[in-house]
């Protein structure tokens, strides 16, 4: 009996070793798993995909707004162009085609841009995947104004790269309608709106039966490749607005995502417009 008894104590110590022993494998392998995961971007991978215009479409693992976008063309593993306009503390700034450094160490890069004497926006990108349409990071963002704190932002961000480019061919003038039903911007009503290609616009009204101008005392735009990006004044306050966009022809479609104000929920808007002499 009692060699019965030592035996299954020694097979239960013996279990347990072995679980042990095995747990511990497990565990190591996962931690070089992770380990190899880490290591799976390389600077050389990297070098040979970044080159190319990137528009950011994730945040935190959630579809961006699209008045939260920018657009990096990165044109070679040195330089690049910036592009973004945000609703800051100062304003609603345009910062289009901003010249900016690049430097590639490992799976870090880091993209430096100096806006002006007073103001410059550093992106620090830890990659952990990329291909030659899309590459995800951790970032880490810095903008620094003179006489203020720096604004700092780290997140996750997603990029995915963009070959159309239709900032010659929305300028003229064009005449829609939004297409998405029940938005703010479903008034039923007919828009007009002509861009020059000095980067102003003119947006129409109608008074009667004539398209007449707006009185706005600024109406600035950019397209960064299919990005849509204007500010306007209007009674003095400072307003903005970003769309993803398509031109085919004579047609542009706009189409952006939005926030509620209300209850911080989100809906696509959406605009057709035809090409008019």
């Amino acid at each position: 009996m009692k060699k019965l008894l030592y035996l299954l104590l020694a097979c239960v110590l013996c279990g347990t070793l072995v679980f042990t022993a095995c747990s511990k494998e497990s565990q190591e392998q996962s931690d070089e798993a992770a380990e190899t995961t880490e290591a799976e971007v390389t600077q050389e991978q990297i070098e040979k995909n970044i080159i190319g215009t990137w528009i950011k479409y994730e945040i935190d693992g959630q579809p961006a707004l699209t008045n939260e976008k920018s657009v990096i063309d990165i044109v070679s593993i040195t330089d690049a162009y910036t592009s973004a306009s945000h609703k800051t503390d100062d304003g609603n700034p345009f910062d289009y085609n901003q010249k900016s450094k690049v430097e590639i160490n490992g799976n870090a890069v880091t993209i430096s841009t100096t806006i002006s004497d007073e103001e410059s926006l550093i992106h620090e990108f830890s990659i952990t995947d990329i291909n030659d349409s899309k590459f995800t990071a951790n970032r880490k963002f810095t903008r620094t104004l003179e006489g203020s704190d720096p604004l700092i932002k780290e997140d996750t961000v997603s990029f995915v790269k963009i070959n159309e480019d239709y900032g010659e061919n929305i300028v003229g003038t064009w005449e829609g309608h939004c297409t998405s039903e029940g938005s703010i911007f479903d008034d039923g009503q007919d828009h007009r709106w002509e861009y020059k290609d000095d980067g102003t616009y003119v947006y129409y009204v109608k008074d009667g039966g004539n398209w007449v101008p707006s009185n706005n005392d600024l109406n600035e735009y950019f397209v960064a490749g299919n990005l849509l990006c204007t500010r306007w004044t209007e009674n003095g306050e400072e307003s903005h607005e970003c769309w993803d966009i398509t031109i085919d022809g004579d047609t542009m479609n706009w189409t952006a995502l939005r926030e509620n104000e209300e209850d911080g929920s989100t809906y696509t808007a959406a605009f057709e417009m035809k090409k008019v002499e």
